[in-house]
């Protein structure tokens, strides 16, 4: 059985089991997404076209990863007119598998929940507070800064963290930071927030 789905102004030609790369969709690897808008289904000699899609029918997946396609350059010019603009883009897109192609009103199934483990008959230790991966949490990094670094495909300390000089160096031109990763020493903040200590702005005021 194969389906044709509509998804980010695109058609796709899918089955079970398939991966493909579509426009961005919200959601972390491992997360469920189903796709409704489908237009064609077809079992062997069987085939159902939508109008526009067919009543019922829709694609389960599972987000493989969230990644960016190849870069293009987009370059404008104007002839005796001192113009010229240089621009890079790499889109974002969601890498999804397949996993059912469902008709009739059917619902994805969900996923086994995992089992608990047994209670220790010993009373276990408190647990460290839950390590909290937010980029912005790096000393200057506000919303705006996060937004550019979730653009340029930094969504995670731990990335930062294993950055070298010169990541940080590429990073820097591209986001046009004019130095200030290395300046205010993100590496290094990030591998402090990775090992669970709290951001410095916050360790600067404790101590104040």
């Amino acid at each position: 059985m194969y389906a044709v789905v509509k998804t980010g102004g695109k058609q796709y030609r899918v089955a079970k089991d398939d991966i493909i790369k579509i426009e961005k969709l919200p959601g972390e690897a491992g997360e469920a997404v189903t796709l409704n808008e489908v237009l064609m289904i077809g079992d062997g000699a069987d085939v159902t076209i939508g109008a526009p899609f067919v009543d019922g029918a829709s694609v389960a997946g599972e987000i493989v990863e969230q990644t960016r396609g190849p870069k293009i350059i987009v370059f404008k010019k104007r002839r005796r007119q001192n113009y010229r603009r240089k621009k890079g883009h790499r889109q974002m897109l969601t890498v999804v598998k397949i996993t059912d192609i469902l008709t009739n009103g059917a619902k994805p199934a969900k996923k086994a929940a995992a089992k608990k483990p047994a209670k220790a008959e010993a009373a276990a230790p408190e647990a460290a507070p839950a390590f909290k991966d937010d980029v912005s949490l790096i000393g200057g990094v506000g919303p705006k800064l996060k937004e550019k670094l979730e653009g340029y495909g930094v969504t995670s300390l731990k990335q930062i963290a294993a950055m070298t000089e010169d990541d940080v160096a590429k990073m820097d031109e591209a986001l046009e930071l004019h130095g200030r990763a290395t300046r205010d020493e993100w590496v290094e903040q990030a591998k402090e927030l990775v090992a669970g200590k709290p951001p410095r702005a916050k360790a600067d005021r404790d101590n104040a």
